[in-house]
């Protein structure tokens, strides 16, 4: 039976991290979409793309809020981005905790991100945020609050979400 803490199957992680350590490469995972862009505007978003994932596939449409030309019917691009961090982020911390035996028996969050968009409209050259702002409503049976702070510190160091968005990513693009 395998070893789940904080719905984190041990085993897994455990196994993933061996094989890690063995051959590197096995760490390096792709992530692969195709969207389109939809050019009708009784339909009801922008963007559409279908996501595969290890047992099955989401369809996830995307529209630009109306400030920026779209109707605003569905989440917009950056909606996306700030879960897609928060995700990875909370996901990490409660990874790092199960590891280390910490039973959490209440973890809920609230992000917020101010963002600008002066650059998009060529106004200015503002960074996009000046931050993303977690507030996070934790309790365990078998850690304090100092413990607790050591395993979100690590979370900071260690989450790929968050280091994307403090270190340069190459970006390639070409029209086809």
């Amino acid at each position: 039976m395998p070893k789940i803490l904080n719905n984190v199957d041990l085993d897994k992680v455990a196994q993933t991290a061996t094989k890690g350590k063995q051959e590197s490469s096995t760490l390096k995972k792709p992530v692969k979409l195709q969207g389109e862009w939809n050019f009708d505007p009784n339909i009801g978003y922008q963007f559409k793309t279908e996501m595969s994932y290890e047992k099955g596939k989401d369809v996830i449409e995307i529209d630009s809020p109306s400030f920026l030309g779209g109707q605003g019917n569905r989440l917009g691009p950056m909606a996306y981005c700030i879960a897609g961090i928060t995700s990875c982020f909370i996901g990490t911390f409660v990874g790092i905790a199960s590891q280390q035996g910490i039973q959490l028996t209440k973890l809920n969050v609230n992000t917020e991100c101010n963002v600008n968009f002066a650059k998009t409209f060529d106004i200015s050259n503002e960074p996009i945020t000046e931050g993303i702002n977690f507030k996070i409503d934790v309790t365990s049976n078998n850690a304090d609050k100092k413990k607790l702070e050591e395993i979100l510190k690590m979370a900071e160091e260690r989450c790929p979400a968050m280091y994307s968005m403090t270190h340069k990513i190459n970006v390639n693009s070409v029209i086809l």
